[in-house]
């Protein structure tokens, strides 16, 4: 089936970088010819990844499929028990990506089993949400970190600087585990993004940058750290 990019979708560039290269990266774009500002202050991204039990976004995503997408609930914060989040289904197409985002009502990953938390999270959706929570019913992992944000002067490049990751495997429990992390690598990674037609801006914004563009999903590294071997 043919995926049409949307007028919405935009370009993301990503980087990684060992930890202590954060305050590098953080200088060089506070000092870029840009003009990047912080529009607010760090905070740290929670997500739930959903998938089937063939872990089939995974594998697209772990190959580079030209169209794939991923399934995760995001909210925001130190909380476990949120009073609201975001059903975000991620879609990509080749080098564009955009997003689908449902809002969701509260949940607790403290006292509630996922049976509970997905019966919560469905009937606060809508038909068409429903339709790719069922499509991926296994909550996979569970990660957090902590983002800083940047944007241009002209507000048409946004910079997202991720560290300190931490992962939890969510596959075989009745509840979600949110004590016990996987042992992951820590990294850097700082994303680029902006629209079709910023491509030139966007591209001239990174130049210069101090470490090199890779391919990087937070969801196929976490996966990755809790496979055996």
């Amino acid at each position: 089936m043919t995926v049409r990019v949307p007028e919405g979708a935009r370009h993301e560039v990503k980087f990684t970088a060992a930890p202590v290269r954060y305050r590098v990266l953080a200088q060089w774009l506070r000092l870029h010819s840009a003009g990047f500002t912080s529009p607010y202050p760090p905070r740290r991204v929670n997500n739930v990844y959903f998938d089937d039990y063939r872990l089939v976004a995974y594998h697209e995503n772990l190959v580079g499929e030209s169209a794939r997408s991923k399934v995760r609930l995001r909210w925001y914060g130190e909380t476990l028990h949120p009073d609201s989040g975001v059903l975000e289904v991620k879609r990509k197409r080749n080098l564009m990506g955009w997003k689908l985002s449902y809002a969701t009502g509260a949940i607790d990953l403290e006292a509630d089993s996922w049976r509970v938390i997905r019966g919560k999270l469905r009937a606060g959706l809508s038909p068409e949400a429903r339709l790719w929570l069922d499509a991926n019913p296994q909550a996979v992992l569970i990660n957090r970190y902590e983002r800083e944000y940047f944007v241009s002067r002209d507000g048409k490049v946004r910079v997202t600087l991720d560290a300190r990751q931490r992962v939890f495997d969510q596959r075989f429990g009745e509840r979600p585990n949110v004590t016990r992390p996987a042992n992951l690598p820590d990294t850097v990674v700082v994303e680029f993004k902006f629209d079709r037609g910023d491509f030139s801006l966007g591209s001239r914004a990174i130049q210069g940058m101090p470490v090199r563009a890779s391919r990087n999903s937070k969801y196929v590294i976490g996966v990755q750290s809790l496979l055996p071997g």
